[in-house]
């Protein structure tokens, strides 16, 4: 796969995912990633994009300032 933006190729390797949602501020770590070699653009497929979709609009409601996530342990409905 090539990157969108300079064209290089990417690689498959787990990153670090991050928003603030002005109540809290949300961590997902180990998110599934394609990531370009030379320019570091990340990108992710459209599943783990639903998956991260999901995980934000869950935490929106959260009670905490921070919450940090492991991708893979995040039980999804």
């Amino acid at each position: 796969m090539k990157c969108f933006l300079c064209k290089s190729n990417v690689e498959d390797k787990p990153t670090t995912f991050m928003v603030d949602l002005e109540n809290c501020i949300v961590i997902v770590k180990n998110v599934p990633s394609q990531v370009c070699g030379q320019c570091g653009e990340t990108s992710y497929n459209n599943d783990v994009a639903h998956r991260l979709e999901k995980i934000v609009n869950d935490m929106r409601k959260a009670v905490t300032e921070v919450a940090i996530i492991n991708y893979a342990d995040k039980v999804v409905a």
